[in-house]
């Protein structure tokens, strides 16, 4: 995309964390705002911080695990600004604990919001996108859409399949005009984890150590480049990058520890039943 300036944006949880961090940095590029969240309150504070950097602006709840909730806020940002030219499909939610103990309550919550709304957003806009001279989708993926991780079974599996359906995208339409991007940020200094539904057997959520926490600003400095740049597939932080590369060039190191934990337990179990086996 060679500007952003006069440009109409999506954004969607922008209430907070990475996407109130894009949404503003969109502002700072110029570009016109339409912010969908399920926080009234806090939305209202960052359409009127984009509106005081010099753009239009406009809020909007939308609850995106409601399909009709959707497509009457795709309805009414074609009535009012006629059309988007970015779409930033960033709202996501999170479950920590044992995929066992997961009820499936939370398994259709967390696809609908985490994959299902940005395909249908994708889909219902996509005329609108392929009108315009250029256009651009940036989905908010994260690392653990390129690599699994434990006790996140739901949130990799609605991020490795947005990982998916971005490239399919990029693939389909790179050459009318729609850029595609998939961000892939290691773990951000945001809500997600603190927030997030957890097992019963859980007293309270695990949250990454600070030291692998980038700032959302850092990640929304990231994005615009690459809506600029129209780059695929983009991983952020060092210790990201090295889990992507240890994925493709040598998986068998990332599953190393889980074998040796497996051993372990598997030993310890050995020693415990030992004194039943001699009584018997």
């Amino acid at each position: 995309m060679r500007t952003i300036r006069g440009k109409t944006a999506l954004v969607t949880g922008a209430a907070s964390g990475i996407g109130r961090a894009i949404a503003l940095r969109l502002a700072d590029e110029g570009a016109r705002l339409y912010l969908l969240d399920v926080n009234t309150v806090e939305l209202a504070k960052v359409v009127a911080e984009a509106q005081r950097r010099g753009v239009d602006a406009v809020g909007r709840y939308c609850d995106l695990s409601q399909r009709p909730q959707i497509t009457a806020a795709v309805h009414h940002l074609l009535d009012l600004l006629g059309g988007v030219d970015v779409l930033v499909n960033n709202a996501g939610i999170t479950y920590y604990g044992r995929t066992r103990n997961m009820a499936a309550e939370h398994w259709d919550q967390l696809l609908a919001i985490n994959l299902h709304a940005p395909i249908q957003l994708t889909l219902e806009l996509l005329p609108t996108l392929l009108s315009r001279d250029e256009a651009h989708i940036l989905n908010v993926a994260s690392i653990c859409g390129l690599v699994g991780l434990e006790r996140v079974a739901a949130y990799s599996t609605a991020k490795f399949g947005l990982v998916g359906f971005s490239e399919s995208l990029r693939a389909e339409f790179v050459r009318q005009g729609v850029g595609v991007t998939a961000l892939c940020p290691g773990f951000v200094d945001t809500n997600l984890f603190s927030a997030a539904a957890r097992g019963d057997d859980l007293k309270q959520n695990k949250l990454p150590p600070r030291w692998m926490l980038a700032t959302p600003e850092r990640i929304a400095h990231r994005a615009i480049r690459a809506i600029y740049r129209n780059q695929g597939v983009v991983v952020i932080q060092p210790y990201a990058k090295l889990l992507h590369l240890l994925k493709r060039w040598a998986p068998g190191l990332l599953d190393l520890p889980y074998r040796l934990q497996g051993r372990k337990r598997a030993k310890a179990k050995l020693v415990a039943e030992e004194p039943q086996r001699r009584a018997a």
